[in-house]
């Protein structure tokens, strides 16, 4: 990008950041975005409450954020066949109650169980249990909802599945994360405890502007829910590792990419009459408009609100992440503000368009498969591009993917790999001559010609 360009668009970002810390009063504000095709920026400002100046390697607590990483972990187990997300909990832990809860529903907030751990947490005198406690006082715990009844969020559920995980592999939690997923994307600010580089969470005053430290609070045997401390960069780069993995962990190291868009495919909504937020195996699903979406998590704590999300859709550049982070405990506003930052990236600097280039002819044996062809009364264009054929029905919006097969070891027989009727069998039916006469595309018939479902041409004219 020019440089001059590259200046203003930044500006203006930076504006965005000022404007959220000064109207919500937030002491210490730390943002980041992440994109492939750029060097990463961030921003701060304010005081870390501390000697040490707020900074870029300033941390902060990002709480349920760390939910994500649990959930990758879990993920990993299933990819490597040591579970399956149907299987129940007490299959692989052993547990005086919930055991028949099952690990997707635990994943989703889906399970009825109910949201904190056994005891008042979350007061003045309250202390989170250590794993054996966790455990022990499990039974005194209640299914507040019948399981897949919902949406119910729960922190007591991933600690359960960090629980889980520790025993699947034999050693704790965080050493597992740090193993298996800090270190391969280079995450090297994500920590269980703060350090002397960390800020100060504060409750801010509504009648005032005094700001009071507050308590840091050790989650313990719940530790896998919102334990963790980190960077707005670091999270950022997260938030593009959850929306384009394929782009920021190309090889596969922490998770399969398919693996990843089956986590960011909504379960459940966490609200029946606003459809505004879906809920996948961990992670949340925020739609934006024009087919993006945003993909992440957000995190509170006292004295700490955190955000860090992906986006996705068309004319998104290739993995991009914002996180924002912030020293109180109030301000609503640093939830909405890696949203705002996402999209004033794509506004300001769009992902640059790459030129179309002459590919390669389809294969003789699809030439015959090109072009319009009709079912239930709609006509589809049958196109051969990237590679591969593709299917898009006539007048479907520009930014919805069109259907994509790939063969399969039967000839005639290809399978649909994305796009519309994923999964199913696409059958072609050929002439004695080997032209394509018919296709059966999720056993629905397409013509030539627009047809009755009795088979009959319609009239025309």
């Amino acid at each position: 990008m020019d440089a001059a360009l590259e200046a203003t668009v930044q500006r203006q970002l930076e504006r965005i950041a000022r404007q959220t810390q000064a109207e919500a009063r937030v002491p210490a504000l730390q943002v980041a975005i992440y994109r492939g095709d750029r060097e990463p920026w961030t921003f701060q400002i304010g005081q870390s409450g501390t000697q040490r100046s707020l900074d870029a390697a300033t941390t902060f607590r990002i709480g349920s954020i760390t939910k994500t990483f649990t959930a990758v972990l879990v993920m990993q187990c299933r990819d490597a066949g040591l579970l399956e997300l149907d299987d129940t909990l007490g299959a692989h832990l052993d547990v005086p109650a919930f055991g028949s809860a099952t690990i997707r529903r635990l994943l989703s907030h889906t399970s009825g169980v109910q949201r904190e751990p056994h005891g008042d947490i979350w007061t003045p005198e309250g202390v989170s249990p250590d794993a054996k406690r966790l455990i022990a006082e499990l039974a005194q715990a209640e299914q507040v909802l019948p399981p897949g009844r919902r949406f119910h969020y729960s922190n007591l559920a991933y600690a359960l599945l960090g629980q889980l995980v520790a025993k699947i592999h034999g050693v704790p939690w965080l050493e597992i994360a740090s193993d298996r997923v800090f270190r391969p994307l280079g995450l090297t600010s994500l920590s269980a405890q703060p350090g002397p580089q960390s800020a100060i969470g504060y409750q801010v005053d509504a009648y005032s502007d005094h700001a009071k430290p507050e308590r840091i609070l050790d989650l313990d045997g719940t530790e896998a829910a919102a334990q963790l401390w980190g960077t707005a960069a670091d999270l950022a780069k997260w938030g593009a590792f959850l929306a384009d993995p394929a782009t920021v962990d190309p090889t596969g190291a922490v998770l399969n990419a398919l693996t990843v868009e089956e986590m960011r495919w909504p379960v459940t909504l966490t609200n029946d009459a606003r459809w505004a937020i879906g809920f996948g195996l961990g992670l949340m699903v925020q739609p934006q408009g024009d087919w993006t979406v945003h993909i992440g998590h957000d995190g509170a704590m006292p004295g700490f609100l955190a955000s860090a999300q992906g986006r996705r859709g068309p004319g998104v550049p290739k993995a991009l992440g914002a996180a924002a982070l912030g020293s109180s405990g109030t301000a609503d506003e640093i939830i909405g503000l890696p949203h705002q930052l996402l999209s004033a990236a794509v506004e300001l600097d769009p992902a640059d368009i790459a030129p179309w280039e002459p590919g390669t002819p389809a294969p003789e044996r699809y030439q015959s498969v090109l072009g319009r062809w009709w079912a239930e009364g709609f006509e589809h264009v049958f196109g051969w591009h990237n590679n591969a054929l593709n299917a898009r029905m006539v007048g479907a919006p520009a930014q919805m993917p069109p259907a994509i097969f790939a063969e399969t070891a039967e000839t005639n027989v290809l399978r649909t790999v994305s796009g519309r009727e994923v999964g199913e069998q696409l059958r072609i039916i050929r002439d004695r001559d080997g032209n394509a006469v018919e296709l059966r595309w999720a056993t629905y018939s397409y013509t030539r010609d627009q047809r009755t479902f009795d088979g009959f041409l319609t009239a025309r004219g």
